[in-house]
């Protein structure tokens, strides 16, 4: 382990509590959901929020641009939605008499889609190349999205009525899904307090992150050190799940690469630059529970992924040295 060293002080550190000291005076007593949305971020990923409504997910979204800087756009997703609606389109402009590009929400830096899952399939299916890609198709041209660009969607895992599941194609471009959860007493009393002191429903977040700043996390990032051992220990997970009497179709290799990016990122938050077993596993859930299709006995069963997953990590051996 000689050769590889703690940073005290880096680029992905002062990012990371800089956005959890700032968002954290909003989004009251999420400190660890702010890092984990933040690695999901330098990882270059997408994140599914799976929640009630009313737990702050836009308020994080709305937070997390502010604070790095970004240009954001929310898009609330109705069963009326269309793809254009998310892309945008040609449209004449009566003053030129040509058809000049409105570019629509997807041009961002941070889109929030809201209640995706109330979106038609064909709506949703216009967010895979973006997501996939950054980049979208509009009348047989190409267009780039601006970099860096980061998906935060939400479903809601109760209310059913008037949406439409999303396939595993669409799930598999979602780096992690994730939950928000209630607040304790004593961190809804400080929600409570908070808005009080500020006399307002605005809330004022500071932008103390600069692109350059962002030019280099994202590097260091990429440079994170994962020995041969722990990326056959993140194979051996992944493959777990295909293995499980209880799964229809286990985690792809997307799986993979999710875990593994989400690890570097977790490894570069915590001042190192190699990866530990720790972070692998910290990731586990979040980055694969979503990308198994459970057996249709196992449908009714609740939090059965989740325990199917958590199994996994505790059959699969953890390397001993990571040298």
């Amino acid at each position: 382990m000689s050769e590889h060293t703690h940073r005290k002080d880096s680029p992905v550190t002062r990012i990371t509590e800089a956005v959890v000291a700032e968002v954290g005076t909003v989004i009251v007593g999420k400190d660890a959901l702010i890092r984990d949305v933040i690695a999901a971020f330098l990882s270059r990923g997408h994140v599914l929020f799976e929640d009630v409504p009313g737990l702050g997910k836009t308020m994080l979204a709305q937070s997390v641009s502010a604070c790095l800087g970004l240009e954001y756009r929310r898009l609330q997703c109705t069963p009326d939605l269309l793809p254009g609606d998310i892309t945008g389109g040609y449209m004449l402009n009566p003053e030129t008499g040509r058809f000049e590009l409105r570019r629509g929400p997807v041009f961002t830096n941070i889109l929030l889609a809201d209640e995706i899952n109330r979106a038609s399939p064909k709506t949703q299916s216009a967010l895979l190349q973006a997501m996939q890609e950054g980049e979208v198709s509009i009348e047989g041209s190409t267009f780039q999205l601006p970099q860096p660009f980061f998906v935060m969607a939400t479903q809601n895992p109760v209310e059913y009525e008037g949406t439409f599941p999303l396939p595993e194609a669409q799930l598999d471009r979602f780096i992690m899904k994730t939950g928000v959860g209630y607040p304790d007493r004593d961190e809804e009393n400080r929600i409570l307090r908070n808005r009080m002191n500020r006399r307002s429903d605005v809330v004022e977040i500071s932008c103390t992150i600069t692109g350059h700043s962002l030019k280099d996390a994202f590097a260091e990032v990429e440079s994170v050190h994962v020995s041969d051992d722990l990326s056959r220990y993140i194979v051996d997970l992944v493959a777990a799940t295909r293995g499980d009497r209880g799964v229809a179709v286990g985690a792809s290799p997307r799986g993979s690469l999710a875990l593994l990016k989400l690890a570097r990122a977790r490894a570069s938050q915590l001042g190192r630059d190699f990866v530990l077993p720790d972070d692998v596993t910290y990731f586990a859930q979040a980055a694969l529970v979503h990308r198994i299709v459970l057996s249709p006995d196992l449908w009714t069963r609740p939090n059965a992924a989740d325990r199917i997953v958590a199994q996994c990590v505790q059959s699969v051996p953890v390397p001993v040295s990571q040298s």
